[in-house]
């Protein structure tokens, strides 16, 4: 059993081996997460989350890459989380942390964390709301968020991110992905990559005329900017931070982080409640009550949502 307290405290106090622990009870889903969630709920909420996704091959990893050194520069504290694609064996995330942002490992000031989606659709693991909070409670001044690039169902970055930046190449197809994927929908911030490419410019073009298309803006609203980098070489970076910092601005001028926040945290107690049901109905297999539910449905007397009904009722009130 961990020392909880003393974990938080230290990772309070900017120990990545601190952090690493909580993430770890989180991931495992330790008896003692709750013990954990518990004591980082009065620490959190101070974090700018940014959430990165696009389709595979646009350079997410290398403009995380480049943003750390942006926030760094700033001399703000940044904490990634990078969510790798699951092994099939071991569930483990097959991209290292290390290998994909070595230049900031040896750096106190960034803590760079894998997770596994296993299995988990939506581009992101299941973990990765408490896993925010562990990084937002240990002082971090901005988490950056970098989903697995699984194309259309990506879109779940949207409800953990206070911004959501989608990222996009030349010579990708990326108008069609976008529309797919609908990730136009979610975009705080768009970032055409690797634009030193032929077909930059069109591909600028394109996103324009289709964000227009979808427009639905009154007088006021966040109209999501476009921006040209070349993350490789770090170029239009810190216009991608200034684009950032305005739409926190807005947003918190407006509302609408408190509002975003709200929403994120109702849909993480949801998923939690979804959870714990789906365990308590899940053993009752081979139980009495579900086999007599069964039986009565086959016979007739009962239909399917009816019984889930008295189910779900016997569930809860035992």
């Amino acid at each position: 059993m961990q020392d909880v307290p003393t974990l938080v405290e230290q990772a309070r106090e900017g120990r990545p081996r601190a952090v690493a622990r909580l993430i770890s009870l989180v991931e495992g889903a330790s008896p003692q997460l709750r013990e954990v969630m518990a004591a980082l709920a009065p620490l959190a909420g101070n974090a700018y989350v940014v959430g990165l996704t696009g389709s595979p091959g646009v350079g997410k990893s290398t403009s995380t890459s480049a943003l750390v050194a942006s926030y760094r520069r700033a001399g703000k504290r940044v904490a990634v989380l990078a969510v790798d694609p699951s092994s099939p064996f071991s569930g483990g995330a097959l991209l290292g942390d290390r290998i994909r942002m070595a230049d900031h490992a040896s750096d106190p000031g960034v803590y760079i964390r894998s997770m596994a989606t296993r299995g988990h659709l939506g581009g992101l693991a299941w973990a990765a709301p408490q896993a925010i909070r562990v990084l937002d409670a240990a002082g971090f001044d901005v988490v950056l968020v970098e989903t697995v690039g699984v194309g259309q169902s990506e879109v779940e970055i949207a409800s953990q991110a206070d911004t959501s930046v989608v990222l996009l190449a030349p010579g990708m197809g990326d108008g069609i992905q976008a529309a797919k994927a609908g990730i136009l929908e979610i975009g705080d911030v768009y970032v055409v990559n690797k634009a030193d490419r032929d077909g930059a410019d069109a591909t600028v073009r394109e996103l324009n005329h289709m964000l227009g298309l979808g427009e639905s803006r009154g007088p006021g609203d966040w109209r999501p900017p476009i921006v040209k980098t070349v993350a490789a070489r770090g170029e239009g970076i810190d216009e991608v931070v200034e684009a950032l910092e305005k739409h926190r601005a807005w947003m918190e001028e407006h509302g609408v982080l408190a509002a975003r926040r709200t929403a994120r945290a109702a849909h993480e107690v949801e998923t939690i409640a979804v959870t714990v049901l789906r365990e308590r109905i899940g053993s009752l297999r081979g139980d009495r009550r579900l086999d007599a539910l069964a039986a009565r449905i086959v016979a007739g007397e009962l239909d399917p949502y009816a019984a889930a009904d008295e189910l779900v009722a016997g569930v809860t009130e035992g």
